[in-house]
């Protein structure tokens, strides 16, 4: 579990993160989401231990992490897949890192075999495309075989493939009862992947809740509808408040419920072909709660 208390950061007179709490729990994958600029990669490289808090407090399992002297076992973490030397092997670089860290040198290549990179084990890093360097990168973050484990935009570079291979792998560890958090800022990805969601602007907490209850905050909701009376329906609708688009015989419905919908349909005889609500999407709902937090807008500064 990774516990975050009233944490803040401030640079000079800029203050990066904010009273920040939030609690990441066992069990389930935890989206991390922010603009750029909102304190993510500040806030992870805290827990870590990377960067010291100005105040506030950041745990995993109830100690700092930087308590631990075997930090491999306890916390896996994948900040910057770019950060390694490229003049070794892949094979080489986790061998280092598991002489430091005590552990059994055939965790190498089992998480080499992990993440697909057993063919390429003893090519030099400085060789491999982004998205081999990504999965360097998580097979870092798993060699400890620990029971948390932290991603920051884990998905950059990867193809399609790789993309669902990640997708699955994170909800295997989540099933194993690991904490799983990963900072990503793609949306679709997180809409299939995360459970819950900790989302955060200009360094302090817009939400912490299930993906479904942050999805459904958004008013991008709407009623399909379709019927070859759409002139008339749509007139209802609009003298209740409704919004309605055409489209042909398709009308898109917000500021009413498919409830009321068919109820005014049933009441004045108009014949209905279909009826479906389409909830807002992640990537709306994002774009409605952070609106006041973004930095930088085309055109403008903030």
């Amino acid at each position: 579990m990774i516990e975050v208390n009233e944490l803040t950061k401030r640079y000079g007179g800029t203050t990066a993160v904010k009273n920040l709490t939030f609690t990441v729990r066992p069990g389930r994958v935890t989206g991390f989401l922010g603009p750029n600029g909102s304190g993510k990669s500040t806030t992870l490289r805290m827990v870590l231990g990377l960067h010291a808090p100005t105040s506030g407090t950041a745990t995993v399992d109830g100690r700092p992490f930087r308590s631990r002297p075997r930090g491999l076992r306890h916390v896996g973490a994948l900040l910057d897949a770019g950060h390694v030397h490229g003049g070794r092997s892949a094979a080489a670089h986790l061998a280092a890192l598991a002489r430091s860290n005590r552990i059994p040198r055939s965790r190498v290549d089992q998480v080499l075999e992990q993440v697909g990179l057993a063919g390429a084990a003893r090519r030099r890093i400085g060789g491999y495309s982004l998205g081999m360097r990504q999965r360097l990168g998580i097979a870092v973050a798993l060699l400890g075989d620990p029971p948390v484990l932290l991603f920051d935009e884990p998905l950059n570079g990867l193809d399609p493939e790789g993309v669902k291979w990640v997708r699955g792998l994170f909800r295997q560890l989540a099933a194993e009862g690991r904490t799983v958090f990963v900072s990503s800022h793609l949306m679709s990805e997180m809409e299939h992947t995360a459970d819950e969601l900790i989302v955060i602007g200009r360094g302090e907490l817009i939400a912490a809740e299930s993906l479904t209850d942050f999805a459904a905050r958004g008013s991008g909701a709407a009623v399909a509808v379709r019927t070859p009376h759409g002139d008339r329906l749509a007139a209802l609708l609009t003298a209740e408040g409704a919004t309605v688009r055409a489209d042909g015989d398709l009308l898109t419905v917000t500021g009413t419920s498919a409830e009321r919908v068919g109820e005014l349909a049933l009441d004045h005889r108009i014949l209905l072909h279909e009826i479906t609500t389409r909830g807002a999407s992640l990537e709306d709902a994002f774009m409605e709660l952070t609106a006041g937090s973004v930095e930088y807008v085309a055109g403008e500064t903030r």
